[in-house]
């Protein structure tokens, strides 16, 4: 498996409001600086109609140690969106399935470590049953969830869970499973 290049290294693609690339900045420069990128977010289902969600490791270079959807990143310059949530999902966790694009959404949070997300994110969906090793530096744990608990664990703390995480589920996407 390819590890996530260092932050301050990776290359992100700027966008404007309607995800048209306007250049490239540094993956930490855009997060201090809050400007407006790319990203994607992948939605893990199993059979059982559990979601998959992984914890941060604690190492990360923001949100370590918060609750989240399967897997999330940015595409390369030049790389299709797709392409680049099927290489995250492979790094992160260690798996492949098909995945569907079926949502965007644009959000701006602020972070820890003095950092801002703003991205417009295309957000993909898919299923999968098989055994799966996550990265330790990335993922410190995974657990499998159904909607119900989710949605219960999501009202009783949302704190434990990323901004994104919080954008997803006020947009009911995790809880949107996927036609088997």
């Amino acid at each position: 498996m390819q590890l996530e290049e260092r932050p301050e290294a990776e290359q992100v693609v700027l966008v404007d409001a309607e995800d048209r690339p306007t250049g490239t900045a540094g993956k930490m420069a855009a997060h201090r600086d809050g400007a407006l990128h790319r990203a994607f977010s992948v939605i893990i289902w199993n059979s059982k109609g559990e979601v998959l969600l992984q914890r941060r490791a604690l190492c990360k270079y923001h949100s370590g140690g918060l609750w989240t959807n399967a897997c999330c990143g940015h595409p390369r310059p030049g790389e299709p969106v797709a392409a680049a949530a099927l290489r995250r999902l492979g790094e992160e966790l260690g798996l492949a399935c098909p995945l569907e694009e079926f949502g965007t959404i644009t959000y701006r949070a602020e972070l820890d470590q003095g950092l801002v997300e703003h991205e417009f994110v295309h957000v993909f969906r898919g299923t999968f049953d098989g055994v799966f090793v996550p990265a330790p530096e990335e993922v410190s744990e995974v657990r499998w969830i159904s909607p119900a608990a989710l949605l219960s664990a999501f009202d009783a703390t949302p704190e434990v869970f990323t901004a994104w995480f919080v954008k997803y589920m006020r947009a009911v996407w995790p809880l949107e499973r996927p036609a088997s």
